[in-house]
């Protein structure tokens, strides 16, 4: 897991938690890495803004052995990259260009375990349940075409 923070075209930023099964973030070479996109809200806060401003900050954390870790970098999307199929699940893959990698001070991390791993986290040979909150008709003229109901 993760948490990333974008700006948008105005510089107003947005912070979001990213996060899979141990391995979701892969290291293609010493400065790239590789995300897939999961389903989520559909908002496409974090991905929309590096639509319009690509400057990405993310920020690893090892809650049982407390360590930090930041990148900073450039974010490009690809709706066709060739590891999307390695990712089951994955929407799209994100691809990050580091530009700055640095161990930063963990005094302040709570110690946590990990208890489990999420049921909605994609895996191979493995459906996920939809989320409830998919179900409110608050939601239904926000979520992608994938998730509406049919006939809508």
């Amino acid at each position: 897991m993760f948490f990333i923070a974008t700006a948008d075209a105005e510089g107003h930023p947005d912070c979001s938690y990213k996060g899979g099964l141990p391995g979701f973030v892969r290291v293609l070479d010493a400065r790239t890495l590789a995300i897939p996109d999961y389903d989520g809200n559909g908002m496409y806060r974090s991905w929309g803004n590096v639509r319009v401003n690509p400057h990405v900050g993310l920020l690893f954390l090892d809650f049982e052995h407390p360590k930090r870790l930041r990148v900073n970098g450039t974010a490009s999307i690809a709706l066709d990259d060739p590891l999307q199929g390695e990712f089951p699940g994955c929407v799209f893959v994100v691809r990050i260009a580091a530009e700055r990698i640095f161990p930063n001070c963990p005094r302040y991390l709570h110690r946590m375990q990990m208890v489990e791993h999420s049921a909605h986290a994609p895996r191979p040979g493995y459906t996920p349940p939809v989320p409830a909150w998919k179900a409110y008709d608050v939601f239904r003229d926000y979520l992608p075409p994938r998730d509406r109901p049919a006939g809508d």
